[in-house]
Parts: C-alpha cells; structure tokens; sequence
C-alpha cells in the first residue's frame, strides 16, 4: 500500500479533534473515500514514526478487523501546526511537486516550517 500524506493529514486532524483520554478506534477515525484498512495501515505507521502514541490492530481471516490509535504525541502535535493551515499545505504540496521534491515526511516539514517562516517575516516587516 502506497503513502497517503493528504490522508495523514486528514487522521492528525481527526485524533487531534476527537481524543480525550481514551483510545480512539476505527469507528472513530472514518474518513470519507477511504476504507478502514488503508486507514488503519496509515494510523499503523503514523505510530512507526512516533506521530502517534500507540496503535493496535486486531485481525481476524487474516484481515484488519478493528484498530485503535492513541493521542498525538508533542511530533505530532508539531507536524499538524505546521500543516494545519490550508494555505501552508497547499504551498508545501506545490513546492514539492514544482521541484519534483519527493512526497516525504522530512520534506514536508522543512517545507512547512519555511514557508510559515517567510510569512511570519512578511507579517513582521508589514507592521
């Protein structure tokens, strides 16, 4: 299964959204246009990378049957602020697809933390 990274977006906003202090399970983490498994498998190594604290698949028939994730962790608290903001995304993704960047977590980022960085320049100088 490839990488989704608009779908690992949209799960960092969806654990951030909805943790308490609990576990949050496949039922809670449906995302339109996608199926509990390629959810799954990204929630999987979102905790590979430590973006999330904790993950657990239950399989049955050799399939995921149900899965449940933990909070984000202070990485991935740090990744979502860098990317929440539609504006950012849509610069980082088009940087990286005009340089032929590859579609990775490093570079988004880096890309990320730039491109906020230019407009918290630009805001300062504007003042």
């Amino acid at each position: 299964m490839q990488r989704d990274m608009e779908l690992i977006r949209k799960i960092l906003f969806v654990i951030e959204d909805k943790y308490v202090d609990t576990w949050l399970g496949s039922n809670d983490i449906q995302i339109d246009g996608y199926d509990m498994k390629t959810v799954g498998y990204h929630c999987a190594i979102l905790h590979d990378v430590g973006l999330v604290s904790d993950y657990k698949g239950q399989y049955g028939d050799n399939e995921l049957q149900f899965f449940g994730v933990g909070r984000l962790t202070w990485d991935g608290h740090e990744l979502l602020d860098k990317i929440k903001s539609d504006t950012v995304w849509n610069k980082t993704k088009d940087t990286i697809n005009k340089k032929g960047i590859p579609f990775v977590l490093d570079a988004v980022k880096e890309i990320a933390t730039a491109i906020t960085t230019a407009m918290i320049q630009s805001a300062i100088t504007g003042l």
